[in-house]
C-alpha cells in the first residue's frame, strides 16, 4: 500500500492528507445540511445531494490528481489563455447569467453551475506569478512588469466585482500579497491599491452589488440590526458547545439559508463543537504552512510564487467564510473551500491544490520537507 501511494501520489503527502480529511468531513456535513432540502425538492429522496456532492468531490480529487502529474511550468502558458477567456465570460455572465443572491454570477453548463470568476482567479494568480518570475532581475521595470500586472489585476478584479464584490476583494488582496513576495517595491504596491480603489468604485457604481455591499457593511456596524442569516449562524455556533450536537443533529440547518454553502462552517461548529471548528482552522493553517515550505524550497521563482498565490487565495477565502459565520465580518456569501457544496468551484479548487502539489513534486525532486 505504501509503495502504491508513493508511486501514484507524488509531492507533499501532508497536503494529500488534508484533502482527504476535508473530503470526508465535507460529505458528512453537506449530507446533514441538505437532508431537509432534498426531501422537499426531490420527493423524499434525502440522499440526492449526498450522491451528487460525493460525485463532484470525487471528480475534484481526480482533477487534483491529474493536475499534480503535470509539470507546473505548463500552467504559465495556459494562464494567458485563461485570462483571455475570462474577460468575455465575465462580461457574458454579467448580462445573461443566472441570478444567484440578486446577482448574475453563474452560467449553467450541462446542469452544473459554472462561475467564470473561478477560472479568472486561477488564471490571474498564475499569470501574475509568471510575470513576476520572468522579471525578477528587472522587477522595477514599470513597462515590462508593473503595467501588465496593473492592467490585468484591475480588469479582472473590476469585472468580478460587478456581480461579486467580496470575491474580487479577496482576489485583489491575494495579488497584493503575491507582488509583495515577488519583491515588488512598496511604492508600486501603492499604485496597485489606487488601481484597486478605482476598479472597485466603478464596479460598485455600475455593477449589481454596490447597494448590497453598503447595506451589509452598515448592518455589520450596527449591532442592533443583525441580518437573518447572521443571526441563525450565531445560534448554530453558540449552541454547538465544546463537542457539538453530533453528526447529523444540526437544528439550524433548517433555518439557516444556504447552510450547505455560505454558512457551512456554522453547521460544522454546531455538529462537531468548538473542537471541530478548531480542527478545521488548524487544517487550513497546516495547508498554508506546507505551501510556504514548498515556496521556500522551490528551485524556481515561478513555482514558489505560484504555490504562494494559490495557497493564499484558498486560505484567505476560508478565513473570510469562517469570520462571517462567527460574526467577525459582514455577510459575504463565500463558500468554504473543499467543504461547501458547489458545482465547478470544487473542480477549480481541486486544480489549484493539484498545482501546488505539482510544484512540490517537480521542484523538490524527492527532497523531504
Amino acid at each position: 500500500m505504501r509503495e502504491w501511494i508513493e508511486k501514484n501520489f507524488k509531492g507533499d503527502l501532508y497536503i494529500w492528507f488534508i484533502v482527504l480529511a476535508f473530503s470526508i468531513m465535507s460529505v458528512l456535513v453537506v449530507y446533514s445540511a441538505t437532508g431537509t432540502l432534498a426531501y422537499q425538492q426531490q420527493g423524499g429522496n434525502t440522499e440526492y445531494y449526498l450522491f451528487k456532492h460525493s460525485l463532484l468531490m470525487g471528480i475534484s480529487v481526480f482533477v487534483m490528481w491529474m493536475a499534480h502529474r503535470v509539470d507546473y511550468r505548463y500552467y504559465a502558458k495556459l494562464s494567458q489563455l485563461g485570462l483571455w477567456l475570462s474577460v468575455p465570460l465575465l462580461i457574458l455572465v454579467f448580462f445573461v447569467g443566472s441570478r444567484v443572491n440578486s446577482a448574475t454570477r453563474v452560467i449553467f453548463v450541462f446542469g452544473q453551475s459554472f462561475q467564470p470568476s473561478d477560472l479568472a482567479k486561477l488564471a490571474l494568480i498564475a499569470s501574475i506569478a509568471a510575470i513576476l518570475a520572468k522579471r525578477q532581475q528587472k522587477i522595477e521595470d514599470v513597462k515590462g512588469t508593473l503595467i501588465p500586472v496593473l492592467i490585468w489585476c484591475g480588469l479582472i478584479c473590476g469585472l468580478i466585482a460587478l456581480a461579486n464584490f467580496s470575491t474580487a476583494a479577496l482576489l485583489f488582496v491575494t495579488c497584493m500579497l503575491l507582488m509583495f513576495i515577488g519583491r515588488v517595491p512598496v511604492k508600486y504596491l501603492f499604485r496597485l491599491v489606487l488601481v484597486g480603489i478605482l476598479a472597485g468604485t466603478i464596479a460598485m457604481a455600475v455593477g449589481q452589488r454596490g447597494g448590497t455591499v453598503i447595506s451589509r457593511v452598515n448592518r455589520f456596524l450596527d449591532s442592533k440590526d443583525i441580518p437573518y442569516q447572521a443571526e441563525q449562524s450565531f445560534i448554530a455556533v453558540s449552541t454547538g458547545g465544546l463537542v457539538g450536537k453530533g453528526i447529523g443533529h444540526s437544528e439550524q440547518r433548517n433555518m439557516l439559508p444556504n447552510a450547505y454553502n455560505d454558512f457551512i462552517y456554522a453547521i460544522i461548529v454546531e455538529e462537531y463543537g468548538m473542537l471541530g471548528g478548531i480542527v478545521v482552522i488548524l487544517l487550513y493553517l497546516l495547508l498554508l504552512y506546507r505551501s510556504m515550505l514548498i515556496v521556500s524550497n522551490s528551485d524556481r521563482p515561478f513555482g514558489g510564487l505560484l504555490a504562494a498565490g494559490l495557497s493564499f487565495s484558498l486560505v484567505l477565502q476560508a478565513f473570510a467564510h469562517m469570520a462571517v459565520s462567527v460574526g467577525l465580518a459582514p455577510v459575504t456569501g463565500q463558500p468554504l473551500p473543499l467543504l461547501s457544496m458547489g458545482g465547478t468551484s470544487l473542480l477549480f479548487t481541486g486544480m489549484a491544490i493539484g498545482i501546488i502539489i505539482s510544484v512540490s513534486r517537480t521542484d523538490l525532486k524527492g527532497r523531504s520537507l
